[in-house]
C-alpha cells in the first residue's frame, strides 16, 4: 500500500476512535490503542509493517520530550536533582531487582533474568505523561514525581543498553580501554550540545526570526530537535534524551513560546501515530494461545512497581496514599525502550525467541491497560475520600458575623481587612497543610469542610450575616454555595470566581456579589500600560471604567445563554465591535 493510503487509514482510525473513546471519558491514549488494534494484522490487517512505523512514531516521543524541556529551565532542573535520581534511581533498581529476582524464582538464568527485570522496570514516558497531562495533573505531586522518575529512566537506558551485551554469550567488548573511550565521546557530545544550545542555537533562531518566514522558523524548529536527536544518537544516548537538552537549554529563550507553538502540532500527531502502533503491535494471537502466562508476567510487572512505588513515594515526600497509589498507577506498564531491550537481547542471544514475543506482549498489554488502571484508582480514590470522615477542628459556635471560607491568597486577604478594622471573623480551610502554614504565621482558621452543614453550623453560620466565598477550587465552590443557599439562605454570599464560567455557575445560584479575581490586576496592567505609550491619566482612568462596565454588563448578559458556545462566542464578538465603537470618542492619543 502506498503511504499515502497508509497515511489516510492511520488519520481515519483516529477521527473515529479518539472523539468515541472521549466521548466514553476513557480519554484519547486508549482511542489510539483501540485503532491500533482494529486496524493492525491481527484484526482487519489493514496496516502490515508494525515495527517500521513504531520506529518512525517513536519520534513523537523525541518531540514530547523537547517540549517539556522547553518548560522546564535549568535552575529548576538542578532543584529536582534529589527527585530525579534519587526517587528515579531507586525506582529503576528496586523495580529492576525484585523482577529479577521474580525471573530466577521463575526458572530463568541470572543474566536473563536481570536483563528482563530492567527491561520490565522502565515505564512509557509518553503514555504516563499524555495521561497526567489530559487530567491537568503534571503539576501536581505524583505528576511531579512522575516526571522526575521519567527523566531518570531516560537517563538510565543508555547505561542499561550498553550492558545488555555483557551478559550474552558474545560480549561487544564496552571494558577497560572502550569504556573509556566511550564515556569521554559521550561527555564531549554532550558539552557542545550545551555550548552550541547555549550560544550559536539561539543566534541562529533570531537569524531565522527575522526572515519572517513562519514556515523557515517551523523549520528551524524541528531541525533543532532532529539534529540534537541524531547527534546524541551517534554515541549510543537515546533521541529523546537529546531532544530534552536542547529543550532545557532553550527554555529560558525569549523563542521558547513560539518554538512550543511550532513543534506542538507535529508532536500531537506523531505522539498519536505512536500509541496506534503499540495498538497494532499487540500479538493477540499469541494471547489466545498462553493468556495465563502473559496475564501473569503483565500481573508481576505492574504488582511489583506498585509495590516499589507506594513506599518510595511516602519516603521521599508525596506523604498521603492518595498520591501514593496515583503514581504507582499511573507507572504500572512498561515503555518504548523495553521493545528496544529486548531487541539487543534477541540479536545477543540472550533471551530465546519465544520469551521475548511474551515480554514484548506483556509490555504491551500492560501499557494498554495502564489508562485504566488509572481511571480506576481515580475512582477508588474519590469514593475513599467520600468515605474517609476526617477529624476536623471542634468549633465552640463563635457567633463571629462574618464567615471566610477558603483561607488562601483571596481569603487571607480579606481576613487582614477585617482584623484591621476590628472585625472577628471565622476561616474554615479544608487544606490541612494550609491550615498549618497559616497558624504558623499566627492566623486563626479552623481545618473544616464549609461544604458540610454540620460545619458550617458548628463555624456559627445561623448567626452570622455575611459569607465569604473565597474557595480555589470551582467544583468545591459550588459545592459549598449550594449547601449555604439551602441550608442558611439569610446569608448574604460575597463570592470569587476564578473566570466567567465560575461567575455564571454562581449566578444560576442566585448569588449577586461575585468577584472575578483577575478583572481588577489586568485591568490595572492595562491602564499602565495605556500610561506607558503616552496616553493622559484622565484618558486613561475613562477608558478604563468604559471596560469594566462594559465587562459587568456583558457578564450579565451572557448569564442567560451561557450554556450555548455558539451564542457565547456570537455575544463576545459583538460586544467588541461595540466596545471599539464607545471607546473611539475617548481616545485622543
Amino acid at each position: 500500500m502506498s503511504l499515502l493510503g497508509q497515511s489516510a487509514i492511520f488519520l481515519g482510525a483516529a477521527v473515529v476512535a479518539v472523539p468515541l473513546s472521549k466521548r466514553l471519558g476513557l480519554g484519547s491514549v486508549l482511542g489510539y490503542l483501540a485503532a491500533g488494534i482494529v486496524i493492525g494484522p491481527w484484526v482487519l490487517g489493514l496496516i502490515g509493517d508494525v515495527e517500521s512505523i513504531l520506529h518512525f512514531a517513536e519520534f513523537g516521543v523525541v518531540l514530547l520530550l523537547f517540549l517539556i524541556g522547553l518548560e522546564l529551565q535549568p535552575s529548576r532542573l538542578w532543584v529536582m536533582r534529589k527527585s530525579v535520581f534519587g526517587l528515579g534511581g531507586a525506582q529503576v533498581l528496586l523495580t529492576g531487582a525484585a523482577l529479577a529476582v521474580a525471573g530466577v524464582l521463575w526458572g530463568l538464568s541470572l543474566a536473563t533474568a536481570i536483563v528482563a527485570g530492567l527491561g520490565l522496570a522502565l515505564s512509557s514516558t509518553a503514555f504516563a505523561l499524555q495521561i497526567l497531562a489530559e487530567k491537568n495533573q503534571l503539576t501536581t505531586r505524583h505528576g511531579r514525581a512522575a516526571f522526575s522518575i521519567l527523566l531518570f529512566q531516560d537517563l538510565a537506558v543508555i547505561p542499561i543498553l550498553a550492558l545488555v551485551p555483557l551478559f550474552g554469550p558474545d560480549p561487544e567488548g564496552l571494558t577497560g580501554r572502550g569504556a573509556l573511550v566511550n564515556a569521554v565521546t559521550v561527555i564531549v557530545v554532550l558539552a557542545g550540545i550545551v555550548v552550541i544550545g547555549r550560544y550559536l542555537l539561539r543566534q541562529l533562531l533570531r537569524l531565522v526570526a527575522r526572515t519572517r518566514l513562519r514556515e523557515v522558523f517551523t523549520a528551524m524548529a524541528l531541525l533543532t530537535v532532529i539534529g540534537t536527536a541524531l547527534l546524541v544518537e551517534t554515541v549510543g544516548l537515546s533521541m529523546a534524551l537529546g531532544a530534552f537538552l536542547a529543550g532545557v537549554l532553550l527554555a529560558d529563550s525569549e523563542y521558547r513560546h513560539e518554538l512550543e507553538a511550532n513543534i506542538e502540532p507535529f508532536k500531537g500527531l506523531l505522539l498519536g501515530l505512536f500509541f496506534i502502533a503499540v495498538g497494532m503491535s499487540v500479538n493477540l494471537g499469541l494471547l489466545v494461545e498462553s493468556p495465563g502466562r502473559i496475564l501473569v508476567i503483565v500481573a508481576m510487572l505492574m504488582a511489583a512497581k506498585a509495590l516499589v512505588l507506594i513506599p518510595l513515594a511516602r519516603l521521599f515526600g508525596l506523604c498521603d496514599n492518595r498520591a501514593a497509589m496515583s503514581l504507582a498507577a499511573v507507572m504500572s506498564g512498561g515503555g518504548e525502550f523495553a521493545f528496544v531491550m529486548f531487541a539487543i537481547a534477541a540479536r545477543q542471544r540472550l533471551i530465546e525467541a519465544q520469551l521475548i514475543d511474551e515480554l514484548i506482549l506483556a509490555v504491551a498489554v500492560s501499557m494498554l491497560l495502564t489508562p485504566f488502571i488509572y481511571m480506576l484508582n481515580e475512582a477508588v480514590g474519590r469514593k475513599l475520600e467520600r468515605q474517609e470522615a476526617p477529624e476536623y477542628d471542634e468549633m465552640d459556635d463563635p457567633h463571629n458575623d462574618v464567615i471566610i471560607a477558603g483561607f488562601g491568597r483571596v481569603g487571607q486577604v480579606v481576613g487582614r481587612l477585617l482584623a484591621v478594622v476590628g472585625t472577628p471573623f471565622t476561616a474554615l480551610e479544608i487544606d490541612s497543610s494550609q491550615v498549618d502554614v497559616v497558624r504558623r504565621y499566627g492566623n486563626v482558621v479552623h481545618f473544616g469542610d464549609a461544604s458540610r452543614p454540620d460545619i458550617l453550623r458548628a463555624a456559627g453560620a445561623e448567626h452570622a450575616r455575611v459569607f465569604v466565598l473565597a474557595i480555589d477550587d470551582v467544583e468545591a465552590s459550588i459545592r459549598t454555595a449550594e449547601a449555604v443557599r439551602r441550608h442558611f439562605p439569610h446569608l448574604k454570599i460575597i463570592a470569587r470566581a476564578r473566570n466567567r464560567r465560575h461567575a455564571h455557575w454562581l449566578m444560576d445560584l442566585g448569588i449577586e456579589h461575585i468577584f472575578r479575581e483577575t478583572l481588577l490586576s489586568s485591568l490595572s496592567m492595562s491602564k499602565r500600560v495605556l500610561s506607558k505609550l503616552g496616553f493622559g491619566n484622565d484618558e486613561v482612568e475613562r477608558i478604563g471604567e468604559k471596560f469594566r462596565a462594559r465587562d459587568i454588563r456583558l457578564l450579565k448578559e451572557q448569564h442567560a445563554i451561557h450554556q450555548s458556545e455558539e451564542k457565547m462566542i456570537q455575544s463576545a464578538k459583538d460586544t467588541a465591535a461595540e466596545l471599539e465603537s464607545l471607546l473611539q470618542g475617548d481616545i485622543k492619543h
